[in-house]
């Protein structure tokens, strides 16, 4: 019978799904529900596997890691996120990697929308004081009428563009790879920073967009404007931003993601009124997680049938 590991399902997601029975049918399952900690771990809960589902995103398949798993000839990763696998590795060792496109977009796209209003609108600020007694006025930004910069349009920007167009925003884009089909206005990337009231991030990690957002691109965003991330912390320099946000260059951010996770305890973030935080969590939702984990089981029945779906590598 096939062997498929699942060396990371921690906080435990596929075990309770009804996709977890449909792959235990299909293969004898190697499941743990605590993370590797370590490559040595990880190898030896890989080692005879012939395929694999990733779970989590810390869970590095390093060029030694596929390595040392001459069996393994297939990765399915729960989400779109592939920075954690070495996909030129993979592609040497004739291992394919499929991840589980879209299936997020929407509720990562709504959340992308939260963070921007929730920012705009200071809602975690009024609630505390309001809470404490307090009938605080005014200091809230109208976002009908400003103009929203979306970076990325991969199935998620495209949806938040939508999204910003719905609520009387001009939406401004910039893409690698610009598909004027959509609808969308692109611009070069000066241009979107400098006219941005909001500017949100939909871009993969890799080594091109890695520190992305640096310092000299985050001094051409507009005065005031807010900055959104549900994207991948490291996408931008991260104390470059702590700087414009506390000169006041920036005038808030939303963020979902983070340049180390969970955020550690203390981090300047934390003790930043006009920072709204989430726990990486724009994806979560009951829809978006079992959408994600069905087809991350599919991906590896359909590799077991000859019939690869969803291959990045």
């Amino acid at each position: 019978m096939r062997v498929v590991a699942v060396p990371d399902d921690a906080p435990v997601v596929l075990a309770s799904s009804p996709s977890f029975a449909r792959l235990k049918a299909a293969a004898e399952v190697r499941y743990f529900d605590t993370l590797p900690g370590t490559a040595a771990v990880l190898m030896e809960r890989l080692r005879g596997a012939e395929a694999m589902v990733n779970i989590r995103s810390s869970t590095k398949l390093t060029r030694e890691v596929l390595g040392s798993c001459p069996g393994l000839r297939m990765v399915s990763i729960w989400g779109t996120g592939t920075d954690n696998v070495d996909l030129s590795a993979a592609r040497e060792l004739g291992i394919r990697v499929a991840n589980t496109p879209a299936v997020a977009a929407s509720s990562i796209a709504e959340h992308a929308l939260a963070l921007m209003l929730a920012v705009a609108r200071r809602v975690p600020v009024m609630d505390r004081r309001v809470r404490a007694g307090e009938w605080p006025r005014g200091g809230m930004v109208q976002l009908h009428g400003k103009t929203l910069g979306v970076i990325g349009l991969g199935e998620i920007g495209r949806r938040f563009a939508r999204l910003g167009e719905a609520i009387g925003m001009e939406v401004l884009t910039w893409t690698m790879h610009p598909k004027p089909e959509l609808g969308f206005a692109h611009v070069a990337l000066e241009e979107l920073l400098a006219h941005s009231d909001v500017v949100s991030l939909h871009l993969r990690l890799s080594e091109q967009t890695r520190g992305f957002l640096d310092e000299a691109r985050l001094r051409m965003m507009k005065p005031g404007a807010i900055l959104v991330n549900t994207a991948r912390g490291p996408v931008v320099d991260e104390a470059a931003l702590l700087d414009a946000l506390e000169e006041g260059r920036l005038a808030g951010a939303g963020l979902d993601v983070f340049d180390v996770e969970p955020l550690p305890a203390g981090h300047p973030w934390t003790a930043m009124e006009n920072v709204v935080l989430s726990p990486h969590s724009a994806g979560i939702t009951p829809e978006a997680l079992e959408a994600g984990l069905a087809m991350a089981v599919d991906n590896v029945l359909a590799f077991f049938e000859g019939k690869a779906r969803h291959v990045v590598a």
